[in-house]
Parts: C-alpha cells; structure tokens; sequence
C-alpha cells in the first residue's frame, strides 16, 4: 500500500495534484537587475522538479519594485517586456515539463524591507520593525488610495502566473509581510476601514484574494499563507486566524497553508525572537511536535473543510503519514532539507529515505566565535542567521547550475551571503 504522501490530491478548482509534497516557498535572490527571472531560475526549478515534490511553490514574487524581501527578488509591476515574459515561461516550464506543478508566490514585504533596498518602506501603520542594527526603516502608513492599488497589483500578477504558465498562485499573508502587517492589531492602529476590527483589518487580504481570483477565473488554484498566530503579545492571535480561515474558506481558497511568526519572532524557523514568545494554550505541544504548527492546523480542521498545508520541521515520513491520516492535512511543506538534498522527496516517495537530516543542528557557530560574553539572545539570533545564510547560498549554487555544498561551515555561508547580498544590492536598476 503507497505511503499517504504519495496519493493525488484534487484541489476545489478541480486541479490535481500528483502527491502531497510541496516544495514550499524559499527566497531565491536570483533576479537581474532589473528584478526579472533569469536562467538560474529556470535551472533551479528543474532541478527541484527532478526531486519528486508534486508542487513547487515559489520565493516571493513581489508586486512593487520599492518594497522587496531582499535584493534579488523578483518583481512583475506594471507591463511586462516580452524577455521578461520568457523568463517567467522558462522558469514555469522548467517545473512542469518534468511533471511538478509551480505555483508563484506572491507578495509585498511592507514594513519589513530591508534598509538597503529602501530607507522608508511602507506599512499599516507608522511602526517600524523592533530589531537591532538598522535593518529596516520607520515606514510611512499607506494612504487608502495606495492599498487599493496594492490590491489590483496582487491580482495583475496572477494573471501575468496565469499567463506564462505556472499552475497556479499563492498569495503570502503570514510571516510579517503586509497582508500580515494588516490583520496585525500591533501593527495595525488604524482608524479607517483598513483597521481597528478584525473584520477592517482582513479587508485588504479578502480584496486580494477576491481581485485575484477574478482575474484568474474558476479553475485555477489560489492558495493563502496565513499565520496561526504572531506569538506576540498583541498581535494576531489564534482565535482571529479561527475567524479568518472561515472568510477564506467562503471567498473559494484551493489550499490554506498555516505557518507563524514574523520578523520579530522568527517561529517559522522554529527559533524564537529577542522578546519572550507569547505563549497561548498549545504552544508547549506543539514545540513537542516534530513539525511546529500541526496543533493549530489540527484545530483549524475541526472547523473547516478547506484543503490545508503545514510546512515546518517535517523530517520523518511517519510524521507526515501520520499528519494526512490522522489529522486529515491535505498537504506536506518541505523547506530546508530541499536545498541540502534536492531529490530528497523523490527519494521519500520510492521509499528509499524514512528520514531527512536536520541539518541546522550542525550549522552553529559556537561560543568562539561569539565571544564568551554573548548573551543567550543574541547567540540565538546569530545561529539562526547563520543557518539561514548557509541555505541560501546552497540555492544560489543550484541557481548556478552546482551541486549543494554540504560540508560548507556556516561561517563560509555567512561570508559569501553578505557578500552576495551586497553586490545585488548595489545592482538593483533604481
């Protein structure tokens, strides 16, 4: 009998999907410096498609040239060129031709665009990101004006998804981005219709998402990334995403991924922030799970038939089976372990590997490095950095057409990505 992850999933839309792996959604930096997709797009998104996942999901697509996750991102505003349009086409066939379904992951980095991209990015509200070092600008608040705007560029680009030949959109409102800046009440002191209830505040999501799917019509998947909670202390709570599943179930989303965090509080790495994480009622088990947010995918399935995905800590293929049959997730998300071992999924599904490496717990820097002084937050956040550059730059090599370095030190990693960082930065057409 195949594992549950092997089986064929059919979205609401009608679309079906081969398996129940999704290469979730990881930050390539790989645009030109005009923020179009290149070859090493292409080149990546075959290779990840050759590792079996039935879905690949993007980095963020972003919708406006001013307000990026980072240097490298790419942009679809406005009119595209017809070398821009082939780039997208390169990078959607490079996934479908080998049989994988991509979806592009759309988005708007709001108030946490990096300083070096611009120094006064935009938000809800003029709250600016609670980190050290000057990584992030004061935003401005946008103008009602502006936020609809935002909505019809949402929509544009998944019809420009629709148009080059991805098979399908996932539009990100989780992780501190400003759909999630918006539902955030800590970030969202509004007082116009965009905020103060729940209700004014999940307006600009909902208007995504209803722009988008009139633009794409009736038969195309639309995903939603929504965070199941900010764990901040008056921040988007659980019982608000409870509500606002229900609001996404009614507008036709295909799939719900549930993730959380942000910026501050980075639970989407499974790491905490330099505040103490605002516990609610399931917070102790779901660190005691393997994958971090299948306690709230598990109550969020009590009260909607919506299709869900939860990405996060997966490793073993009985936490995954038991996550589709005894939870009833439609959906398993793989991140990290992808870019150390591309094929990993394929290898999944023949039965070949019942367990994939962890390969954080290998990337630390250690006390000397720190300093014997370091205080336990900040060797926290350097780990966490650490580890993050050492996955980026493995994808920056397959970009290049290279194998994943596995022996590489996270203190390499984090030399070559500042320097990579940089050098787009300093690229970037303004």
């Amino acid at each position: 009998m195949p594992n549950s992850i092997s089986l064929p999933l059919t979205l609401p839309c009608g679309a079906t999907l081969p398996n129940r792996i999704v290469k979730a959604a990881m930050t390539e930096g790989l645009a030109d410096p005009k923020n179009a997709a290149t070859p090493a797009h292409a080149l990546l998104y075959k290779r990840w498609a050759k590792g079996g996942s039935g879905v690949l999901l993007t980095g963020n697509v972003q919708v406006h040239p001013d307000y990026l996750e980072r240097p490298g991102n790419i942009v679809i505003a406005g009119p595209q060129s017809e070398e821009q349009l082939a780039g997208l086409r390169a990078m959607a066939s490079a996934a479908t031709d080998n049989g994988a379904h991509i979806w592009m992951q759309i988005s708007h980095a709001g108030r946490q665009t990096p300083a070096a991209v611009t120094k006064e990015p935009v938000a809800p509200s003029a709250i600016a990101v609670a980190m050290p070092g000057g990584q992030f600008g004061v935003p401005r608040a946008l103008e009602g004006s502006e936020i609809l705007d935002t909505i019809e560029r949402f929509a544009f680009v998944a019809s420009i998804a629709k148009e080059t030949g991805f098979s399908g959109v996932q539009i990100h409102a989780a992780h501190g981005y400003l759909l999630s800046e918006f539902l955030s009440p800590r970030v969202n002191q509004r007082a116009d219709q965009w905020g103060g209830s729940l209700e004014n505040r999940a307006r600009f999501l909902l208007g995504v998402v209803l722009a988008a799917r009139a633009k794409v019509g009736p038969g195309f998947p639309i995903s939603v990334k929504l965070n199941s909670s900010d764990f901040q202390k008056g921040g988007f709570s659980f019982d608000e995403c409870l509500q606002v599943v229900g609001w996404l179930e009614e507008a036709g989303v295909d799939v719900l991924e549930i993730s959380g965090g942000n910026y501050e509080q980075p639970s989407m790495m499974g790491s905490e922030g330099l505040e103490p994480v605002f516990d609610e009622a399931m917070r102790e088990s779901t660190r005691a799970r393997e994958a971090y947010f299948m306690d709230y995918a598990e109550r969020i399935r009590k009260v909607a038939k919506i299709p869900l995905m939860v990405t996060g800590g997966f490793r073993s293929v009985k936490a995954m089976d038991d996550a589709i049959e005894r939870d009833n997730i439609d959906l398993i998300g793989i991140a990290r372990p992808l870019c150390a071992d591309p094929d990993a999924s394929a290898r999944i599904l023949s039965g070949e590997l019942s367990e994939m490496r962890k390969w954080e717990d290998s990337l630390r820097l250690g006390p000397g490095f720190l300093g014997p002084n370091s205080r336990i937050n900040m060797i926290k956040a350097m780990n966490g950095w650490a580890a993050q550059s050492w996955f980026c730059v493995q994808i920056l090599r397959m970009g290049r057409g290279e194998d994943p370095d596995r022996k590489m030190s996270a203190f390499k990693a984090m030399r070559l990505y500042m320097k990579n960082e940089k050098e787009t930065a300093e690229r970037l057409s303004r």
